[in-house]
């Protein structure tokens, strides 16, 4: 009980003036889930379950809402992070292990979202770009940003939805060569093929965990539920979309030929002011990913003053600074690839593994604890 009014104690300890409104929730995990996955995750996932792979895309956004909803249920019981959680569920050594692990995943992702964006700049604009040099700069960017606090964070997530919006509109430029019947019939896979493009696509809407560590910071955790559903409701929509539009685009031969599927097709768009719109989208990009990074950076350095109580900006630097190192040992296609797919994996069984056998522990210890 003691225990319990400590970690109450904690979690009301962060000034009001510091706390987020639940609807920017909406922001926070959409701007986590698109990010560069989407350039190329129709070759993905496609792979296992051909053009059924968009029933794929929404069996993975109900895995999500299942799974965001198990993490609204932990950290309410908890009454705080997921440092918090952890501690009660499985003692203070136990606990602070799982959230260093934490730490290494979201550092894990911020590597793999920067590296893998590099990638796509040195593949389709600059092929003599310095891995070293665009690396530093976006994590000095990075810094300054995170440094100004958890809602300066928030508000580039809400800018990096907002302001490249319009490029969902791009996509409307193939429906004059796209042909939807190339997705008939359906069904046409096994429900284990399509199941494993449902795994495969994790990788792209991950982010949304997030949550475990900046819960303690919204306002009205209740009224955020709905807002924090709908995000990923709309992110998976979206996805689902994209899919559909991809495959009427290309046929599944072509598909497995084009690695960054969303940038051959924005190749069609013609606007009298630019002639390779494919470079905008690319430049446009910089914004989407940049919350990637910022709050994974973000919850990998709140993490550590929770556990070790070091200072947040000596740890930023720290993380900055092995994320950089980590950026430029990856050389080539093949280590990007591993990375992603490692992640991904670990994703997975974070998500639907972790996450449920957590929430199970939680809901019986909450039981033993009212009983006593």
């Amino acid at each position: 009980m003691n225990n319990e009014r400590g970690v109450h104690r904690r979690m009301q300890s962060i000034p009001e003036r510091l706390k987020i409104s639940p609807f920017l929730v909406f922001f926070t995990i959409s701007s986590m889930q698109i990010g560069i996955g989407i350039l190329g995750f129709q070759r993905v996932i496609a792979k296992s379950a051909g053009y059924d792979a968009w029933i794929s895309v929404i069996l993975a956004g109900i895995g999500a809402h299942l799974s965001l909803a198990m993490m609204y249920s932990i950290l309410q019981k908890a009454n705080g992070s997921i440092v918090e959680a952890n501690q009660q569920l499985f003692g203070k050594w136990i606990g602070n292990i799982l959230s260093i692990l934490l730490v290494l995943y979201y550092t894990g992702m911020v590597v793999a979202v920067l590296r893998t964006y590099i990638e796509v700049i040195q593949v389709w604009m600059f092929p003599d770009l310095e891995t070293w040099v665009f690396a530093t700069s976006f994590m000095l960017l990075t810094i300054y940003i995170v440094s100004g606090g958890f809602r300066v964070v928030v508000g580039v997530c809400f800018f990096s939805i907002i302001l490249p919006s319009y490029l969902i509109l791009t996509f409307f430029y193939t429906f004059e060569y796209a042909n939807f019947r190339m997705l008939l019939p359906i069904f046409d896979h096994s429900i284990f093929s399509i199941l494993k493009a449902a795994k495969d696509m994790t990788l792209t809407i991950l982010g949304f965990e997030t949550l475990l560590v900046y819960y303690p910071f919204i306002k009205n955790v209740e009224q955020s539920k709905k807002w924090a559903h709908f995000s990923v409701f709309s992110t998976t929509i979206i996805y689902a979309v994209i899919a559909v539009i991809t495959f009427a685009y290309f046929s599944e031969k072509q598909l497995q030929k084009h690695i960054w599927a969303t940038l051959s097709m924005w190749k069609i768009v013609e606007m009298p002011f630019i002639e390779r719109f494919e470079y905008l989208g690319i430049a446009n990009w910089t914004i989407i990913i940049l919350p990637n990074v910022c709050l994974a950076a973000w919850c990998s350095s709140r993490i550590v003053k929770q556990v070790a109580n070091i200072r947040q900006k000596y740890v930023l630097v720290a993380i900055a600074a092995i994320c950089v190192t980590s950026a430029c040992l990856l050389k080539n296609r093949n280590s990007i690839e591993l990375l992603n797919d490692v992640l991904g994996s670990i994703g997975f069984y974070f998500l639907y593994g972790f996450i449920p056998l957590t929430f199970i522990w939680s809901h019986i210890l909450h039981k033993v604890r009212k009983k006593a």
